[in-house]
């Protein structure tokens, strides 16, 4: 369907995203149920642009958006209320233009909780850790807390200064403890890691196309992981990344980020049309879209 013919136009906000799954997962969702809707991609270069394009929504009367890394948090000022997702963690990642009003909310957290709740019983009173320090990390938190309800929450950053700027108005930060992931390099870090239930990335590293691709985001992984842990990446290209197989080799559960991705997509569907995402439809185009492109930079 072209966007001529659609009487619903969606689309993704972010910089640089041609590369994204998102309008694969959708349309394939539209097309699936008969829907007169299609999604596109609207790069933006810079934020000092995001309050204009949102403008420009308003006035074009298109339907919604998604929003990815690094708008999450930019958006929030240029939205007229914010559910009480977002609101927790102050980051949107899908809005809905209803009449020119737009409503902020976030499908992350629980697009983030789905893939864990087989493990629910094994994750609640106990610690779990997250590396990162922007939005999908706040998420994860939240999500933990929610869903979960752990003893603690690790969270192992580069900078701990970063960390202030992220838990800034976050109302449950006695649940976090953070920690530098330099010291995971001496014994007690080994250790921490070790105690953990459940092992999340919430960083870029490991994404194919970046320089790093080859990187676990925890170094010596095999060492340190260990059968019960259950060892989750955001990252979703490749679906096996550095720091899945590490965990798989040594005997913890997996959890890639391709079902984050499908979970929290098929959330933002339901938000903007009422109906229930195909989802296996839409996984099976988006497996067979990878298998494709499994040796390009697609991500």
């Amino acid at each position: 369907m072209s966007i001529r013919q659609a009487r619903k136009v969606f689309g993704l906000i972010g910089r640089n995203v041609d590369y994204s799954w998102s309008p694969l997962i959708h349309n394939t969702g539209f097309e699936t149920l008969g829907l007169p809707c299609i999604y596109t991609i609207f790069n933006i270069a810079g934020p000092e642009l995001v309050g204009e394009a949102l403008r420009g929504a308003r006035a074009l009367g298109i339907s919604g958006f998604n929003v990815t890394i690094p708008y999450k948090k930019t958006v929030v000022p240029f939205l007229d209320e914010l559910t009480p997702d977002a609101t927790a963690i102050r980051a949107v990642n899908t809005i809905v233009n209803e009449n020119g009003k737009l409503s902020g909310h976030n499908t992350d957290i629980a697009g983030f909780a789905a893939p864990l709740m087989p493990w629910a019983e094994r994750i609640r009173g106990r610690r779990v850790c997250i590396f990162g320090n922007g939005g999908a990390a706040l998420a994860a938190v939240e999500a933990f807390r929610l869903n979960f309800r752990p003893s603690s929450v690790l969270l192992f950053v580069r900078d701990l200064h970063r960390v202030d700027e992220m838990l800034d108005g976050y109302e449950h930060r006695e649940l976090i403890t953070p920690c530098l992931t330099g010291d995971l390099e001496l014994p007690i870090g080994g250790q921490q890691l070790q105690e953990c239930s459940v092992i999340v990335n919430a960083t870029p590293i490991g994404t194919a196309g970046r320089t790093d691709t080859l990187r676990s985001i925890v170094p010596g992984g095999r060492e340190l992981f260990h059968p019960g842990q259950i060892v989750y990446d955001m990252v979703y290209n490749p679906l096996e990344t550095p720091l899945l197989a590490d965990a798989r080799a040594a005997g913890a559960e997996t959890v890639s980020g391709i079902e984050m991705l499908i979970a929290q997509a098929a959330r933002s569907f339901f938000i903007w049309t009422g109906r229930e995402m195909p989802v296996d439809a839409v996984r099976d185009a988006l497996m067979r879209e990878i298998g494709r492109n499994a040796a390009g930079p697609r991500g």
